[in-house]
């Protein structure tokens, strides 16, 4: 199944969770250029896109150049699109994905106690809204 984006950056991301909400925000208010694409994992087309990659997880997905990556090598690639010094954190893939993934995964399983869950749509700029997906 050829997808409309398969050649655009998509970031899929916990629609429900608040620290992965937050973390689009940051993105979309930090990208050297509006270039990536959102989707929520829930959502028809996260599902297509995650069945395609052959990935179950409820973690950060960021689609490049057709391959998925997830976790902490989805997070430290994100970087690359963002204005300042946070694209020199793409230094930390020298560190063995285990360690990055068990910090990482320390973060997401605690991620809705310490900062909730959203169950609401924010009102955003339609250019904004024009980039989410679903």
């Amino acid at each position: 199944m050829a997808l409309p984006t398969e050649n655009k950056d998509v970031v899929l991301f916990d629609g429900v969770c608040g620290l992965c909400n937050r973390s689009v925000k940051f993105l979309i208010r930090k990208e050297r250029k509006p270039e990536l694409l959102f989707s929520p994992l829930q959502s028809e087309y996260g599902k297509t896109l995650l069945k395609k990659h052959n990935i179950t997880t409820d973690s950060i997905v960021y689609i490049h150049n057709k391959k998925a990556y997830t976790k902490s090598g989805a997070a430290l690639r994100l970087c690359l699109h963002l204005k300042g010094l946070w694209p020199f954190m793409i230094v930390f893939l020298i560190v063995p994905y285990f360690i990055r993934d068990f910090v990482y995964d320390y973060i997401a399983k605690n991620r809705i106690t310490w900062f909730g869950s959203v169950d609401y749509c924010e009102v955003m700029t339609n250019e904004v809204r024009d980039r989410f997906l679903e």
